[in-house]
């Protein structure tokens, strides 16, 4: 933890890392996470013509923020960073090397590559235009994938994602409790402890961050805890449906339903998405059709807020830590409070 404290000095521990979380994660959110000692950053996916203009944007906010300009004028660092899908094409990923070359950035995070070398090659685009300052990290969420990646690109950090986690991800995996010490075993059985790890995947309170503490993550990161903070742009009714939502196990599911009728197929063939069951997904396991359960779709994307719910057919990725996650709040309050909390759980022990 206190490298990662070294390398972002406006940070303060347990570190909490704001998820990319693709055109939810915008500079509002990154940076409201970052001027809260986190770590925020822009979920760019393969929205990448609008990467400058977001980087811009968040350059302007983070001017208001004390603690936040300072970093930037020391540095010449952007204190966020962003992350962007590697299956996007290469003419766009290319918008991605241009931003971290104008803006400086003191993160980028890669996830999604249809082959593990991917990474390494971009990986050594970002340094270059970061001038070796601006750090690479990569999602995985296999032991076997943490090691090839670990060799092949030597991140700065490896994002280990459990399958607990929302949105998109691994087909088939393990929950972060064994894939995390898992990891951390076998990369240093590689000869790979350079590397840092943060823990992603059913992470929403202290509890659950200093248990992956525990794991030995040397950072926490949430996604679905953030789809109802203040400044994640998301739909009001998207928020409710997190908010609404209570037994995460069996009230979300890992699908491809959801990217099938969302239209967005280019995901690697292993990858599915976790998201909160609704009429979609119910008529799916009945037997509709996914061309006639994409018209439904189309229909209710016209409906506006009504188109959400348990009844309704959008998609409202979230995780199994759903039910968990009990009010509105701005994320700068989110991010302390999962400080507080997990420090107060970590330090409780030490009376045991």
């Amino acid at each position: 933890m206190t490298t990662l404290r070294e390398q972002h000095a406006w940070t303060t521990l347990p570190l909490v890392v704001g998820a990319p979380m693709r055109i939810i994660a915008l500079p509002p959110l990154a940076v409201e996470v970052s001027a809260a000692g986190g770590l925020g950053f822009i979920g760019a996916g393969n929205n990448l013509d609008k990467l400058d203009g977001w980087l811009e944007q968040a350059a302007q906010m983070i001017s208001e923020h004390k603690d936040l300009e300072a970093y930037r004028q020391s540095t010449g660092m952007l204190p966020i960073g962003f992350g962007y899908f590697n299956w996007a094409p290469t003419e766009d990923l290319e918008k991605a090397i241009a931003a971290v070359k104008k803006w400086k950035p003191v993160a980028v995070w890669q996830f999604g590559a249809h082959k593990n070398e991917d990474y390494a090659l971009w990986a050594e685009k970002i340094r270059q235009a970061g001038g070796g300052r601006t750090k690479v990290w990569v999602q995985v969420g296999s032991v076997a994938d943490a090691v090839e990646v670990g060799t092949n690109t030597k991140p700065d950090v490896l994002v280990v994602q459990g399958t607990d986690a929302g949105g998109h991800g691994l087909e088939t995996g393990a929950g972060l409790i064994t894939l995390l010490p898992e990891v951390a075993d076998a990369l240093q059985t590689a000869g790979l402890t350079d590397i840092k790890l943060v823990a992603a995947g059913g992470i929403i309170e202290g509890r659950g961050a200093a248990a992956a503490l525990a794991l030995g993550a040397d950072a926490i990161c949430l996604g679905t805890r953030l789809l109802a903070s203040e400044e994640a742009s998301v739909a009001d009714a998207y928020r409710k449906e997190v908010l609404r939502a209570s037994d995460g196990g069996t009230n979300t599911a890992r699908t491809k339903l959801y990217d099938q009728l969302r239209g967005t197929t280019q995901w690697p063939a292993n990858y599915n998405a976790r998201g909160i069951l609704n009429q979609s997904f119910h008529d799916s396991r009945s037997g509709m059709s996914v061309e006639d359960n994409k018209k439904l779709y189309e229909e209710a994307m016209e409906q506006g807020d009504a188109g959400w719910g348990f009844n309704g057919r959008i998609t409202a990725y979230a995780g199994t830590g759903v039910g968990l996650v009990k009010s509105r709040m701005k994320a700068s309050d989110i991010v302390r409070e999962v400080q507080q909390k997990a420090t107060q759980r970590l330090e409780s022990f030490k009376l045991m």
